[in-house]
């Protein structure tokens, strides 16, 4: 059973039944157009970081600002993981010599040169990463302020020349130098936590990463987003996780939870988003809801100032 929406507009207070309740998530999908999301009160930089591999970390980066995107929001991805698996799902050429976030820390060139327009939404950009960006760590460890070079590229006068009101920063499953570039780059960080036995596996040691961060380079970083992903209805273990998980976490646990689901999975491999992909599947719609999340989070017209 897919957990409730998230959406102020659905059942909850209106006695919509499920069905309805569906019909309405699946029109905000279909038809973003016809449902607009608020534009953040300031522009939103967020760093995606979990060490822990296979959580769901760059699937959401991606669908969630494709899901912003698509609703008017203009929004730039950053790929920080050599995998380069957020420029694979975006679509976006990363080949080794392609204008990468490599070259952009390194300072050889601008952020607008090495971003992107994904053909999925003309609001959607990205700066993709090539194999160059596997030995960037080893690299950076010898420059002068090494761990602020991520932060000097998102200058304020480097984003105004795209023009996005979001950032996502996609890291890589670690917390080396690369991540530590996006933390002290952001003002938030989003954590996908997987509603699995393992799920807050290491939470503890990023957590105190974040602290460090936040102590020595870079005060205005909070965590001010948990998205539990990979949850399976037809298990008790999925629903006591999430339930421990917004124990802990309190009010920064978006409502919705993102389902385990074989639509987000094969997306990748076809160069899209699950958005693209599948956009009336449960996964796309989840991340709709999620997004919307996100963004009333991010207008104090909601009640919510963002980070």
């Amino acid at each position: 059973m897919t957990p409730p929406a998230s959406d102020p507009n659905t059942s909850h207070g209106l006695g919509w039944t499920p069905i309805e309740e569906e019909a309405q998530r699946a029109a905000r999908v279909l038809h973003p157009e016809e449902h607009t999301l608020p534009r953040p009160d300031r522009r939103r930089v967020l760093t995606v970081a979990n060490q822990k591999g296979g959580v769901g970390k760059t699937t959401s980066a991606v669908n969630l600002a494709a899901a912003l995107a698509v609703h008017g929001l203009k929004t730039l991805v950053i790929d920080l993981d050599p995998q380069g698996n957020a420029s694979t799902a975006l679509n976006i050429e990363h080949r080794s010599g392609t204008p990468s976030i490599y070259e952009v820390l390194l300072g050889e060139v601008s952020l607008a040169d090495a971003a992107a327009v994904s053909e999925q939404s003309p609001n959607l950009y990205c700066v993709p990463a090539t194999i160059d960006l596997a030995g960037a760590e080893i690299e950076l460890v010898s420059m002068t302020s090494r761990e602020a070079r991520l932060k000097e590229a998102l200058s304020a006068e480097a984003i105004d020349e795209i023009g996005v009101d979001y950032v996502f920063i996609d890291c890589p499953p670690s917390l080396g130098l690369l991540t530590v570039n996006a933390m002290v780059a952001a003002q938030e960080v989003l954590i996908p936590i997987q509603c699995e036995y393992y799920a807050l596996e290491g939470l503890g040691q990023l957590l105190s990463n974040i602290e460090l961060v936040q102590k020595h380079l870079n005060r205005e970083l909070s965590v001010s987003t948990i998205l539990l992903t990979m949850y399976d209805g037809r298990t008790k273990l999925a629903d006591q996780v999430t339930q421990e998980v917004r124990n802990h976490f309190g009010e920064v646990v978006l409502k919705t939870v993102i389902p385990r689901s074989v639509k987000v999975s094969e997306a990748p491999g076809y160069g899209q988003t699950v958005l693209a992909y599948d956009p009336g599947s449960r996964g796309a719609m989840s991340y709709m809801d999620a997004a919307r999340e996100v963004a009333e989070r991010g207008s104090t017209a909601n009640g919510r100032g963002g980070n």
